[in-house]
């Protein structure tokens, strides 16, 4: 017989909040929460047919194998994987009464891992529409919005009681049943863009796309985190709810209010997505994580199953990419999360996964105390604009992403070490370990943000700007002129010019540290679309306008010279002040010409004015992180050297030569040992005037020189 959901959402809801996160989740009183020392995660999601396909013990074996501190069980996806009394919430067709979802978590509580309840409030099945119209999405019509045909299942709102009440019934019974440690939401928050609903409650909001809708999403999201995350501690004080996040800078929520709430941010960000999307996809979401959880828990979920345009959730994709993006994972801070769909035929079907799993957890596990990391090493911040992410209009086709692909793919090729920092996290406490920020097409700042970065310039900080950074308020609001003109010395002259054909070129005025390596030459590549600002005095480099690239015959320049400077260069104290008018960074992405690639390059490097923590030289593309961690310090070598980088999945690797480092160590530091993780071997060093120097002999796909 059902039960009343009465019964269910009638207990209280303890309190939550950041406090709780990181003081007095466990005993002894004090101690560091379990979740904020975890290393390794596992799921299996289950399908429906599961129950009857799936041999639970050697499920948990293989994850107790792999020595993963907790795994992720389907509680219900859009199935009950147990004999729930909620109503409207269907058993599986191959249930019986069986209760699934609890001898898995006994195989697992028997195996000493920890359980996490995975639930999935995105979806309701066509039998829940007319008892409860409430609960759905509506289009403009009013109609309910559908996510499939067949079966019939419709989106759920955020905003109504189906958030409120069944899904906290749903919990509630699952904490009175079972020795869980956690509560997982898949498909909620929403990825990739924020919804657009019609039901009564949305009627009564700002309009969806809107920086008004946004800021009630974001309200709404913190409102319901509040809420599971007490119902979780309704079960015990140390367990937790979290959510499924990712999407890098274009998270649907606001990441810098979530992140001072969470305690957990996993990265539903399992393997590339798109034709064009570059393998450092998941380190860039990494380095999100980094700037708005400060060291708390992120987790990167890595699909085993065929990621892509094209799917088959069943089949393997190639080991190499699994690979690299767990790699990633762990270089950028984060803790990586293994996932499979479903079990049929025991484990699957196709088990060529397993062992790619195998391996790389256990290699993680034997060293694992090296990825305990304090803090990131690096001088150079790159300002992540959520806002310019979620609302911004470029003036081209493509996405906002591809001003961060190309500033990006610049400071991977440059050898740059870099942090991600919020558009909210902008303070003194935050700028002050920075050398210099980087400011791309930064086109959503509030006055106050200007003023922190003109209070940060002021104090002898660095600043790169390209386009149309803070030309728009905070809420998207088009400025008369630049918000930042003050600090660059800039006036905004005219509206957005694009090309007729050819882009327009920048002529070479004069010499600067910023066109090292340009000879022979009296024009470089401009870029595809510029904002004009007033002439200034002496400029480095000028415009010379875009002309028709076909016929051949009318391709050359109208007017060779003016007085509009390409590039604008201050130099205020120790503050070095570079504004490029153009879209600099996007054309390069593609373009993927070298010349804005080494003009990008060189004007970093004069920010820094040859201050680099941590130099690694030598062949191939790779991404670098360095880290302080609890036996000492780690640099992490990702090698992207391969011509799957940009699309595709790597097929093999391809090893690069000798990489040689050389690291500055902070006061009082001492070095005994540095050791390569991968290659499981000691090498020599050097220490000399305050700094360690070695030599990794070969990366193939990763590398960590361990130092302690």
């Amino acid at each position: 017989m059902e039960l009343n959901r009465r019964e269910f959402v009638a207990l209280p809801i303890a309190l939550s909040g950041p406090a709780a996160a990181l003081g007095a989740l466990d005993a002894p009183s004090g101690a560091v929460p379990w979740h904020q020392r975890i290393r390794r995660v596992g799921q299996i999601n289950m399908t429906e047919h599961d129950p009857v396909s799936l041999d639970v013990e050697q499920w948990a074996n293989y994850w107790a194998g792999l020595k993963v501190d907790a795994v992720q069980i389907s509680v219900t996806g859009i199935l009950a994987f147990y004999p729930s009394k909620v109503p409207f919430h269907r058993h599986g067709k191959f249930l019986g009464d069986r209760d699934f979802f609890g001898e898995c978590c006994s195989a697992a509580k028997k195996r000493g891992i920890r359980v996490l309840a995975r639930m999935s409030p995105d979806l309701e099945w066509e039998e829940a529409l007319a008892p409860h119209p409430e609960w759905f999405q509506r289009n403009a019509q009013g109609q309910p919005v559908a996510h499939t045909e067949e079966p019939k299942l419709y989106r759920t709102c955020m905003f109504t009681t189906y958030f409120t009440g069944h899904i906290p019934a749903i919990m509630r019974e699952v904490n009175s049943r079972y020795d869980i440690d956690g509560i997982y939401t898949n498909g909620w928050p929403p990825l990739g863009r924020l919804p657009v609903c019609h039901c009564e409650q949305c009627k009564k909001l700002p309009p969806a796309g809107s920086i008004d809708y946004w800021d009630k999403f974001s309200a709404r999201v913190l409102e319901l985190w509040d809420l599971y995350d007490g119902i979780a501690k309704e079960k015990k004080a140390e367990n937790l709810y979290f959510g499924n996040l990712g999407g890098a800078i274009r998270c649907t929520a606001n990441m810098k209010t979530l992140g001072e709430k969470t305690y957990w941010f996993n990265c539903d960000n399992q393997g590339r997505g798109g034709l064009d999307t570059p393998i450092w996809g998941c380190a860039l979401q990494g380095r999100v994580c980094n700037a708005v959880m400060k060291g708390k828990t992120s987790t990167n979920v890595t699909a085993a199953w065929s990621t892509g345009p094209v799917r088959w959730r069943n089949v393997s994709k190639s080991p190499e990419e699994a690979e690299m993006w767990m790699g990633e994972t762990v270089a950028s801070g984060m803790v990586p999360w293994y996932h499979f769909i479903g079990g049929e035929n025991g484990l699957g079907e196709d088990r060529r996964w397993q062992k790619t799993g195998h391996t790389y957890f256990n290699w993680l596990a034997r060293h694992e105390r090296h990825f305990f990391n304090k803090s990131p090493i690096a001088n150079l911040g790159v300002v992540m604009g959520q806002r310019t992410h979620l609302f911004y209009k470029p003036p081209s086709p493509g996405s906002v992403q591809q001003y961060i692909d190309g500033l990006y793919y610049a400071l991977l090729e440059g050898r740059f070490l870099f942090d991600f920092v919020h558009e909210d996290d902008l303070s003194p406490e935050t700028l002050k370990k920075y050398k210099a920020l980087i400011l791309p097409n930064t086109a959503l700042l509030s006055d106050e943000q200007c003023r922190q970065l003109q209070a940060y310039a002021d104090s002898g900080g660095s600043l790169l700007a390209t386009f149309e950074t803070s030309m728009y308020t905070e809420r998207n609001q088009r400025r008369q002129n630049f918000g930042l003109a003050e600090v660059f010395g800039i006036q905004k002259a005219g509206d957005i010019i694009g090309t007729n054909g050819n882009a327009f070129y920048a002529r070479i005025e004069q010499k600067h540290p910023i066109l090292e390596g340009f000879t022979d030459t009296n024009w470089i590549p401009g870029s595809e679309f510029r904002l004009p600002v007033k002439p200034v005095s002496k400029p480095v480099l000028s415009v010379v306008p875009g002309y028709v690239a076909y016929p051949p015959e009318l391709s050359y320049p109208t007017q060779p010279h003016t007085n509009e400077p390409a590039v604008v260069i201050r130099e205020r104290g120790s503050s070095r002040r570079i504004y490029f008018p153009g879209d600099i960074e996007r054309t390069m992405w593609r373009s993927g010409h070298t010349d804005l690639n080494r003009l990008l390059q060189n004007t970093v490097r004069w920010l820094l004015a040859g201050d680099a923590p941590v130099i690694v030289e030598g062949s191939g593309v790779i991404e670098t992180f360095a880290w302080e961690t609890d036996p000492g310090f780690a640099v992490h070598v990702l090698n992207y050297t391969n011509p799957a980088m940009h699309r595709g999945w790597i097929r093999e690797f391809f090893p690069i030569g000798p990489q040689k480092v050389r690291m500055r160590l902070p006061a009082g530091h001492g070095i005994s040992r540095v050791e390569l993780l991968r290659a499981e071997t000691d090498i020599p060093f050097r220490l000399a005037n305050g700094s360690i120097e070695f030599t990794i002999p070969k990366v193939v796909d990763y590398e960590v020189a361990a130092l302690s």
